[in-house]
């Protein structure tokens, strides 16, 4: 079982970092008194989280057992010896580099943690339930920057909707360009937007990956879209740890079936690549001639140049009956 400790670093740090002189003209505000100028980074400069950044990074750098993004900083072991260790590494770095913590933001030992919008506990990931919250509470949009708002917010836990290609495409249509600003709202929308909220008032539970098990990738295509999911086995159960699909575009509408299937896989080993990249996996499909792209010398240049962006990944082709194939071929069919 997963043990973890949360700490959110002070932002004090972010006024400790000098402007240079080419920067301090770039900060200049008005005053009653005149115009001023920064000579310390202030908050709200562009450049800010990503200095910050920069500052954990070099503190915690490999440090086993600790991960940090911006000041929310995340200790996890898998016993209370090692926990307590980890802890105190942690806590040995910022007082090294002069860095505090938010004793209001600081929980030791837990069984689960939020961490950037999703509850982590011992092998699963789901989404924060204030998050869902307001997604269910997401009112009817009237311009395309409250539908690009609301796309935006659903679209950060879209790895938890097997068919969120499908559901959402209405919605993305009214962001396409020559759209009025205004939107025509129509009974359509409205049924993309219900489901929408449907799924996401009971999200599936997603595994965490573990990196030293075999991970299984099953694509398909449809006429109208690709999905993708990846697997892995537990206790003799294949689980889901991420889904990935999207529509065709109107000339991908237009491949043959092997070339379909083609950019289902590609599409799938992309979306997946950070799991895959250097691991062999294995790829279950329910288009046998796919093979041929490993086996053969395709004369298409569309699948030779497919076949050749495979080449970096290592993988064994394994045939199912398209019954099997149901994750990836709803996301594709759906779409």
């Amino acid at each position: 079982m997963l043990l973890f400790s949360q700490a959110v670093i002070y932002a004090k740090p972010i006024g400790r970092f000098l402007c240079t002189q080419t920067v301090v003209k770039y900060t200049a505000f008005q005053t009653p008194l005149g115009l001023m100028q920064w000579v310390r980074m202030p908050f709200g400069l562009v450049i800010a989280p990503a200095t910050f950044c920069r500052l954990m990074r070099s503190v915690i750098g490999q440090t086993p057992d600790l991960l940090s993004y911006f000041d929310d900083t995340l200790v996890f072991a898998t016993s209370w010896q090692q926990h307590i260790v980890a802890l105190r590494t942690l806590l040995t770095l910022l007082r090294r580099h002069g860095l505090h913590v938010n004793p209001s933001k600081l929980s030791i030992g837990s069984s689960s943690v939020e961490f950037l919008g999703h509850m982590v506990s011992s092998g699963t990931l789901v989404p924060v339930q204030k998050k869902m919250d307001k997604i269910l509470q997401l009112s009817v949009p009237v311009k395309k920057k409250e539908v690009r708002s609301l796309l935006g917010l659903v679209n950060y836990y879209r790895h938890f909707i097997a068919d969120f290609a499908s559901i959402s495409a209405p919605l993305s249509d009214l962001l396409r360009k020559g759209t009025p600003e205004k939107v025509q709202w129509t009974p359509r929308y409205d049924q993309s937007l219900a489901e929408i909220k449907r799924l996401f008032s009971s999200p599936p539970i997603l595994i965490i990956p573990d990196m030293q098990e075999t991970f299984i990738v099953r694509s398909d295509a449809s006429d109208f879209g690709v999905g993708a999911v990846l697997l892995q086995d537990r206790n003799g159960t294949l689980m889901p740890c991420r889904y990935a699909s999207r529509k065709l575009l109107p000339r991908e509408c237009k491949y043959s079936a092997i070339e379909r299937e083609a950019l289902a896989l590609v599409f799938a080993v992309t979306q997946f690549q950070r799991y895959l990249i250097f691991k062999h996996f294995v790829l279950q499909t329910d288009h046998k001639p796919l093979a041929y792209l490993r086996t053969g010398s395709p004369k298409n240049a569309r699948l030779m140049r497919w076949a050749l962006a495979l080449q970096e990944f290592s993988f064994q082709f394994v045939h199912i009956p398209g019954s099997e194939n149901v994750h990836a071929d709803v996301l594709s069919r759906l779409c």
